[in-house]
């Protein structure tokens, strides 16, 4: 094992940028809409796409957009722009997931995708991530140059998409029914659907809605309507935003797994039948797993910062090497695209597999754990067991800080300056600090925080025995960070 970057780069938010600077994030620019997010910035930020695509011989692009306010116009923008530098584009009329974007990269033999979408961010926000032709990520490096020559002033007046269709420029495709078609060919579907698994499945409003409908019509739905305000709530798979598929799954005798996707599916929330909340370092525990001892798969396994160390000792077991990125699944996919990867993956839901695209897909690994569970006849809870068997049992939590920047900012110093050497009343045996602070405990007991790279908020995470244990290391955690800041 062994860690990349570990110098800590705090990424300045789009949430506090300055007048008319446009920031890619941890995972995009990501922008109010009509404050920072406008038809106007979008101009700017397509156009800064083409010319770097010009610039590197580059000349077709895959575009869609989700189910957040606007997607449709600002997707259509973003469209005229390409076109009016010459650059091809493979446009989908309809909404889609992010993971359908990369996948048609790669089946279009594209350079390059566009995904207008804000993620699991607030609806009130709104997004423009990039995509490669390897069907992920586009790499750190290629944003920054992207970011560099974003232009002060948009465009004007541009033709209409009839007008630049009429020149060859735009061709329509239907990026789900490829994607399906994809499922299709990568999946014993009749398996999963004639097995025991029933599956619940919460959209959140989001662009995996159609899918997992067409998929499994037997599913019981919820929040699969289209609706841009996702009634108010962060399209973010976490157990306190979905405790309606929780409830279900506690109150049927019948539906054995709940599947849950943010607002452009490329994340995943996972539940067992008693409705408890299934985490993302579960999920990558099982997906190793199986990848391994019944796929017998290998590969180079990939974790962000934030991911249990329990991945570390598993990969161990295994005999395979194992690397721990920054936070951002981009750094995953870069070595994706340097490596042969089994799996990967980071705290928040977005994880990846050998066999697909490089790129995470909510959808995808929801699909690969139900296989799981239909080959080998076992429930979640059952697997879980079989995990827990190897490397022992954890629990893990995040509380989400909304604090004054002052407050925030002091709160990093500080652990930049050593001034953690305790956490209620346990001596911090040592320091991590690849992307945020990791202070431990013990080998299996750690609090880290790390500022939100897209959103004003300072995230505390803990790992421990227990679930009473994680919440007595966040608490103590809060005070030992705060304490003595004004």
């Amino acid at each position: 094992m062994y860690y990349r970057d570990r110098d800590l780069q705090v990424e300045e938010n789009n949430y506090y940028m300055n007048a008319g600077e446009i920031k890619f994030g941890t995972d995009g620019w990501r922008a109010i809409i009509a404050k920072d997010y406008t038809v106007q910035n979008v101009k700017r930020v397509s156009e800064a796409t083409a010319r770097w695509m010009q610039s590197k011989g580059m000349s077709k692009a895959v575009v869609g957009y989700d189910c957040r306010f606007g997607g449709s116009m600002f997707s259509e923008t973003a469209v005229q722009v390409l076109c009016n530098f010459g650059i091809k584009v493979y446009y989908d009329k309809n909404f889609v997931s992010t993971p359908m974007v990369s996948l048609g990269v790669v089946k279009q033999e594209a350079d390059m995708g566009i995904v207008i979408t804000a993620s699991h961010n607030p609806p009130s926000y709104n997004g423009f991530k990039l995509k490669s032709a390897y069907g992920g990520p586009t790499i750190p490096k290629d944003i920054a140059d992207v970011e560099s020559i974003i232009p002060d002033s948009p465009l004007g007046k541009l033709l209409s998409l009839d007008e630049y269709a009429s020149k060859g420029l735009i061709e329509y495709i239907n990026l789900e029914d490829l994607y399906i078609k994809h499922v299709e060919e990568n999946f014993d579907l009749d398996l999963i659907r004639n097995s025991n698994i029933n599956l619940a499945y919460d959209a959140m409003y989001g662009a995996g809605q159609n899918v997992i409908r067409r998929l499994f019509p037997e599913a019981y739905l919820l929040h699969c309507d289209y609706n841009p305000s996702f009634k108010g709530q962060a399209p973010e798979p976490i157990h306190r935003n979905l405790k309606e598929l929780s409830e279900a799954l506690k109150k049927s005798d019948e539906l054995n797994i709940g599947l849950a996707n943010d607002g452009d599916a490329d994340r995943i929330g996972l539940y067992n039948a008693k409705g408890e909340f299934v985490d993302s370092h579960h999920i990558l525990l099982l997906l190793l797993y199986y990848m391994k001892e019944h796929k017998k798969y290998d590969g180079k396994v990939i974790i962000t910062f934030s991911v249990t160390n329990k991945m570390v000792q598993l990969a161990k077991q295994y005999g395979l090497d194992l690397e721990v990125t920054k936070i951002g699944f981009k750094y995953i996919a870069e070595i994706m695209t340097q490596e042969d990867v089994l799996v990967g993956g980071e705290e928040s839901g977005g994880l990846a597999v050998k066999g697909h695209i490089k790129e995470r897909d909510g959808i995808w690994i929801g699909l690969v754990i139900m296989e799981f569970m239909a080959k080998t006849g076992k429930t979640l809870e059952e697997l879980v067991q079989d995990i827990y068997a190897k490397v022992g049992s954890f629990k893990f939590d995040r509380d989400d800080l909304h604090i004054e920047e002052s407050k925030k900012w002091a709160i990093m110093d500080k652990c930049k300056n050593g001034q953690i050497t305790s956490i209620g009343g346990k001596s911090v045996i040592r320091t991590e600090d690849i992307d945020g602070y990791k202070f431990y405990l013990s080998e299996d007991e750690w609090l880290m925080v790390r500022p939100s790279g897209t959103e004003p908020v300072l995230r505390v995470y803990a790992h421990a025995a227990d679930d009473n244990a994680v919440r007595a290391l966040l608490d103590a955690g809060h005070k030992s960070l705060q304490e003595g800041i004004a």
